[in-house]
This record gives C-alpha cells, structure tokens and sequence, in this order.
C-alpha cells in the first residue's frame, strides 16, 4: 500500500538522531502529539515508552472537545528478519526494568509536518512509522513502511488498550470483551460510560488476547507526585508481511463504524498545507522569510483550535488550553484567539468561538471553564469576560467585519452593565475611583488562580492592575464600536476616563512600578509581578510615558527569562524558582515565580511600544525557537522553573503560549511594515 500525497512545505525540523533517540532518558524526555480538531490526541516519547497516565496512541473525547478517554495506550512491535526478532517497542516497568529496550533501534525521530517519524534501522532494513490523526474523528492512523532492505519483514504487533478517564491513572477496565470484525478486532468493556474501540490492519491476520499487563512505570507521574503506576490490557496481536516499500496501516477508531482510508496520510498532509498556506497570506508582501520555527508553530497553533458543538451552534468551536489534561477556559480562549486563529489567517474560526461562547454569558460574565465531565460551566473568573472584548476587538480589526458586532452588541453591553452594578464574587465598579474591584475569601478570579486545600496561594481581593487595564479598553473599545454601529458611546467614554483617572492610583512612586492590587484587604500589594504590562501593551495604554518605561524596564530586569516572565520577582520573600513536587508544593509555586510564556507577548508589544525597536523585540522571542525542539515537540510549554536553566514543566504544549508568541512576531513584523496594529502605535 502506497501512502500518497506529497510531503509538506518547508517547516521548522525537529529531528533527533541516535545520539538522543537511544538514551532512553534523553528520549524520553521528548514528547509528540497529534489531534483530531474534536478535544482527541494522540502522545507520547520519542523513546515509544509510556511516562505519563495521559500518553496513548487514541484519546477519544467523548463529547467533543471534553470527556476524554484513554483507549489504545500504544503498539508494541516486534520485527521478524532472517530468523533474528527485534523488539522496536520500549517497556519501563515498576520493577525497575526496561523490557524491550527497542528505544536502541531508533536510528532517527522527526516531525514530518505534524505528523511524527520514525526510522527503526538493524543491517540494510529500515522501517518507517509515521502516527497521525483523522481530522474531525476520533481516529488514529499508525503507518509502518519497509523503507529499505533487500526482502520482505514479518511485523507482529501487540495492541495495547484500556477504557478509562484520561485523569484516572492506576484504573484499568478489565476483563475486556475483544471480537473479531472483518479486518481487525473490537475491543468494548464494562466500565461506566466506555466505547467501543476498533482495531483494523490493511492485510495479514489479527488474533484475539484478553491480557491484563500490570506494573508500568509513569517516571513523569512520580516527579509530580502523582500515582506513577498503570496497568493495561493486551487485547490482540496483528501480524503481517512488508515488502519492501510497502506499507502497512493500522487504524485505532472509537467509531464502531471506522474503515481504513488509504489516503489518510494525504488528507493530513493536505490540512497541514492549508494551515500553513492561510498563515502565509497574512504576512506582508515585502516581509523577510519567517524563522522556520516560526512556521512549526502555525501548524501547533492548529492542535489547540476544537469543536465545541451546540444545539444552537452545530459548528462552534472553542480553544483547548493545553494537552494533556486541561480542558477549553474562557480565558485562555479569548487571550489566545488572536495568535491562534487572526494571524494564522482563520477569522471564520474566531467568529466561530465569539459567537459561541456569548451563548454561556451568564450575569454579565463569561465561563471560567468548561470541565472535563460536567454539564455546566464554572464562572469564577474576573478577567475571562474583559478579554472577550479584546478578542472581538481583534477580529474587528483584522476583518473589518461588522455583523458579527452586530449580533454581539447587546450582550456586550448588558456585560459592562452588570459589571457597574454588581455581579459575583462581590465584582463590581467602586464609584469613588472608576475601577473595578472584586474577589471573597478562597475563590480564585483572576488568571493568577492556584488554590491548595481550599487556600488560594495569590488571592488578589480587591483592585488588580490588569483587571483594571482590561476594564478601560473594555469600555474604551465599547465607545469605539458605538461609533462604528451609530450607537451612543457617551456614557462608556465617560466611565472609561473615570477609570483612567482611578488608575492613576495603581502607580508606586517609591517602586517606580505599579502596585499589583490595590484596596485589598491587606492595603495595596507592592509585589513585583508582570500583570502591570498590559496597562502598557494593551490597545489602550495608561500610565504615563516615563511611567511606561520604568515599567517595562523593571519587568525586564527583575522577571524577564529567556523562556516567557517570571510570575513574580526573586527578591520577594514569598518567590519559589523551582516548580516541583505533590501537587501542593507545585501549586504553591504556580504563580509565585514560576515563568510563563504567555507574558511574553504582552511585554514584547510593551517593549515595543516604548522602545520602537522591532530587532531588539524579536530578539526576546527567538530564544523559543530552541524550544521547539526540547519538551512538547514542535510546541511551547506552559511554565517553566523561576530559576536558570528554567527546566519546562506543566502542560507540554499550552494554546496560549504559541498563541502570544505568534501575535508578538505578527506585531513586529506589522511595525516593521508600517502596518502597526493598535497595541504597537505610539500612544
């Protein structure tokens, strides 16, 4: 069987040779992910080990994007030559055994596209395999082709399964009940809410097993202190023969109704030529050649944008936050929007998840999050709702699209509305200054939201300095879009100015940076954090010149790392360097130190704005493109260590660090340009 379809376009490499692929630590270390555009993946180690609860071959969500359960875990293979069996499949156990080691036999690991390669090579032969997803279906392809050698190979391959919520790590759904349907196997279980799961090979023999395979070792589990045991069951062995140059499918589909699709590879191939091809069209004619890893985040930025089907809105679409375990957060959606879906040159996308999320506005405010497994939203946020402005804002710019402001007009002024008079969480415009307050006693409300044993670590009651930011351009931006609809935009000028005036307060003479909160229940918070940036990387600025630069000139020598900001300063006695440990000690170091990437879009187009210096801008960005290659391949994670050499931890691959950093370089190539957008004129 031929794979079809021509490779992809140039793109940044991410390729890794035997001197990474057969240290099993080295190569475990790399992770790959593939999705579906529903809330599936598929992931693990360049190693072919398990490291994670999270890692398998087919997550299926169950209700897109949410719901998600871990269904093939991966393919053990063995190949067959001239009488000698290799194991190309790599086992850690609880034992402490590594059973097979065929990590060895990696002569090279690469992404070809989106699309993860290997190259398993003893002798003359090499065998090819490439692992991607269906787009739209919860369908993982697993391609093995004889790429070289002189006769055909015999491939036997365990299939390795389970039926479980991809949270619930040590839960095993056994026995299974394992069927022959034409083609393949179907695997299907008892436990509560299960699917079926179909396995299909496009030639040789699939036998039947029902084998409980207990004791693998999560090293990624233990370092977070969490259970670092699973088992998992041996549902059947497929075996066939590869010619040379042939190639052999095997599909993993929860669809009971799945067939193999032998131009798959080219339907992937085709989508991730379109992504790019839409990215491309953004760009200015005269631009130079993007950095090549610039280009591998296009194609990430493609992972984190799902469907989010409603009665309502069959085609709405929504942000997952980072794989694996987060699901889509209003916040994260509406900060991301931009990178991920405008300057990739998708705003069909951005109305689609504008107009379905106004669905969920409750009380003026948009959800929190949508969690895995619930029915209803969770609204705990202050901010989410004030960057939905920013995001309509966006496209409003990018599109010059007004029915979409149209529609949305009354729900967003019923928003501001409701954030004067009051709404919850004691959310609400103090009158004597024009800004807006809120928070009570353990809940979490702005992005800052870790919270261990009903204790919110940065409980920032009272008067945040980015909320505050995002409160005037959301009411600045609402006076704006008055204009463009003939509307009365008098009153949202009026208590913009209210709050420009009251944010005045939030600067720190002594510090010569803005106070984090203010009015909160301990006074005003000196603590030297990012937040302050937005009042200066916003659409609409506040503070004063001088006021500006001090502040990005403190941001930059106290937080800024080569890796995103630091979330709060060394100097503070309540800062943590290393993210480490049970998920208490990881928590309590969240946002108390702990760098994000995200913030480096804000502080670049603050930068900029102050220092109208597009090389020294860039130069804060192309540390990342080293990154590409080191953790979540081909993407960005989402936190690091406060303290050199700022290891990755958290999620592998988190939407809206690819996103800021694809908007920070479309705002540096806009300047460059003369196309500026707002957040980089001269105020």
């Amino acid at each position: 069987m031929s794979l079809g379809g021509p490779a992809p376009g140039p793109c940044g490499q991410v390729r890794f040779g035997r001197e990474i692929t057969g240290v099993l630590a080295d190569a475990e270390r790399l992770e790959w992910l593939v999705c579906n555009g529903i809330g599936g993946y598929g992931s693990g180690t360049v190693a072919g080990s398990i490291t994670r609860g999270y890692h398998g071959v087919l997550v299926a969500a169950r209700r897109p994007p949410v719901d998600r359960r871990l269904m093939l875990v991966k393919l053990d293979e063995t190949v067959s030559n001239r009488g000698e069996d290799l194991d190309l499949s790599t086992n850690r156990w609880a034992s402490g055994a590594v059973a097979p080691p065929g990590h060895v036999h990696i002569e090279s690991f690469e992404l070809e596209g989106s699309v993860p390669l290997w190259r398993y090579a003893w002798a003359e032969a090499v065998v090819e395999k490439r692992v991607w997803m269906k787009q739209d279906a919860n369908v993982t392809y697993v391609a093995y082709t004889l790429a070289a050698g002189s006769e055909p190979v015999r491939l036997s391959i365990r299939a390795v399964v389970d039926n479980r919520v991809f949270h619930n790590t040590g839960e095993v759904a056994w026995p299974a009940h394992v069927s022959a349907v034409p083609g393949g196997l179907q695997v299907t279980s008892g436990g509560t809410g299960s699917l079926p799961l179909r396995l299909l090979i496009s030639a040789g023999e699939a036998v039947a097993t029902d084998e409980l395979y207990q004791g693998y070792l999560l090293p990624a589990e233990a370092l977070r202190g969490l259970n670092d045991h699973d088992d998992h069951v041996h549902a059947g062995t497929f075996s066939a023969t590869i010619a040379p140059g042939s190639t052999l499918l095997v599909l993993a589909s929860a669809d009971p109704d799945a067939t193999i699709e032998p131009m798959a590879l080219a339907e992937r191939q085709a989508h991730d030529a379109a992504v790019l091809s839409a990215w491309r069209g953004t760009r200015p004619a005269t631009a130079d050649p993007a950095p090549a890893w610039i280009e591998r985040l296009v194609l990430a930025a493609d992972q984190f944008v799902v469907a989010r089907p409603t009665p309502s809105q069959p085609d709405g679409m929504s942000v997952i936050a980072g794989y694996h375990w987060f699901e889509d957060w209003g916040r994260d959606t509406m900060i991301s929007l931009p990178g991920l879906t405008l300057t990739t040159g998708r705003p069909e996308i951005a109305a689609s998840i504008l107009r379905g999320f106004a669905q969920y506005v409750d009380d003026g405010m948009l959800p929190n999050r949508f969690p895995d497994g619930a029915d209803l939203p969770v609204y705990n946020t202050i901010d989410a709702t004030l960057w939905y402005f920013q995001a309509i804002r966006a496209y409003v710019e990018a599109t010059g699209d007004d029915s979409l402001l149209h529609e949305l007009w009354t729900t967003l002024g019923d928003i501001i509305a409701w954030h004067v008079k009051g709404t919850r969480f004691n959310i609400k415009v103090d009158t004597a200054d024009g800004l807006l307050s809120g928070g009570q006693d353990g809940i979490q409300l702005t992005w800052m939201d870790a919270i261990v044993d009903g204790r919110v670590i940065t409980p920032r009651i009272g008067k945040p300095v980015e909320v505050n930011a995002l409160w005037y351009n959301a009411l600045t931006t609402m006076a704006d879009f008055a204009g463009r609809l003939g509307e009365d935009g008098a009153e949202y000028r009026r208590q913009a100015e209210a709050a420009a005036r009251g944010f005045a307060r939030f600067w720190n003479t002594e510090l010569g940076y803005c106070f984090d909160v203010l009015d909160g229940p301990a006074g005003n918070d000196p603590a030297l954090r990012p937040n302050q940036l937005l009042a200066v990387s916003l659409p609409e600025p506040l503070l004063t010149d001088d006021q500006r630069r001090a502040t990005v000139d403190a941001c930059a020598h106290a937080l800024l790392t080569s890796r995103g900001l630091r979330s709060l300063a060394p100097s503070d006695p309540a800062y943590v360097g290393s993210y480490a440990g049970d998920q208490a000690h990881r928590d309590g170091a969240y946002h108390q130190g702990t760098v994000w990437t995200w913030l480096l879009g804000p502080f670049v187009r603050a930068h900029l704005r102050v220092n109208r210096d597009p090389d020294a801008a860039l130069a804060f960005l192309t540390p990342l493109g080293d990154h590409v290659g080191a953790a979540g391949l081909g993407s960005i994670s989402e936190i690091y260590d406060g303290d050199p050499p700022f290891a990755p931890q958290g999620c592998i691959a988190q939407a809206w660090s690819v996103a800021e950093v694809l908007q920070a370089f479309a705002a540096i190539e806009a300047f460059r340009h003369c196309t500026s957008p707002a957040a980089t004129r001269p105020a």
